[in-house]
């Protein structure tokens, strides 16, 4: 019998798996390559899982969603920075409100409608302290990230509801849109879009372009940041959007920063 033609149509099975095999045989290293190949990447694993010590981490999926109202659920990502998740159904709503503390909102999903205004996924909403809102709806479904909110603490939400009758519209809102102009290089690869700046602090949205990679101290990821869109590793971590994450030690730092697809990041610095 005559041997198989590689190139045989009729063999295509026996083909593929020879080249499978060759391409997984493995390429031998010399010590002299392999040992400080296997050193540099455990040390570089050692760091970024240092690094990773000195922060809250909260991924969403492991979000403890409590029900608020009928189609609406919330996840208290951070009660020390009054910050929670919000999840409303389509047709869900929060009710009219003042606000007493500014507070800050990210839409991560859907549409959040508050009266005229619709803030879509990536905008940025600031409501002064002594705003008033009315009704909080949604026709899609939304998730979005309330930042300087009573949500969870009972006595301060009921004042919100109770000083909402009182009339005054207070200070103007603010909604800065994902694709609105002032965006800044701070960086290679990473741009920033000032929102808010005050005497407790400011935020900005972070823009890194698809292939990022940064490693050093990272000042620009500020105390607290959160996932937008898109995909982000910080250090030993996998960030997916709703992913949260906040300080807690003074000389706590950052070693990696990477991005394959891009991402929209929420950063925020104390004063």
């Amino acid at each position: 019998m005559s041997k198989s033609n590689p190139l045989d149509p009729d063999d295509r099975d026996e083909t593929v798996e020879r080249a499978l095999s060759e391409a997984l045989t493995p390429i031998p290293l010399a010590p002299s390559r392999g040992t400080p190949l296997r050193g540099r990447l455990l040390a570089r694993a050692a760091a970024a899982r240092v690094a990773g010590e000195g922060f809250i981490r909260v991924p969403l999926s492991e979000a403890d969603w409590q029900r608020m109202l009928p189609g609406v659920r919330v996840h208290r990502i951070d009660p020390q920075q009054r910050a929670v998740m919000i999840e409303l159904a389509p047709g869900a709503s929060l009710p009219f409100h003042r606000h007493h503390e500014n507070e800050e909102c990210v839409v991560l999903r859907g549409d959040v409608r508050l009266g005229e205004i619709v803030v879509r996924p990536g905008d940025y909403h600031l409501a002064p302290a002594d705003s008033r809102h009315g009704r909080v709806t949604s026709r899609e479904g939304a998730l979005f990230y309330l930042r300087g909110t009573p949500i969870g603490h009972p006595a301060e939400a009921l004042r919100d509801l109770v000083s909402a009758l009182v009339p005054g519209e207070g200070e103007p809102a603010l909604t800065i849109r994902a694709d609105d102009d002032g965006w800044q290089s701070r960086t290679t690869g990473v741009d920033a879009r000032p929102l808010y700046h005050g005497a407790d602090g400011h935020s900005e949205m972070l823009r890194i372009a698809p292939g990022t990679r940064l490693s050093g101290p990272l000042p620009l990821l500020g105390d607290e940041c959160l996932l937008v869109q898109g995909d982000l590793g910080i250090d030993d971590w996998a960030m997916q959007p709703g992913d949260y994450q906040r300080s807690v030690g003074h000389d706590a730092g950052h070693s990696e920063l990477a991005s394959r697809d891009g991402a929209l990041l929420f950063v925020r610095a104390g004063a």
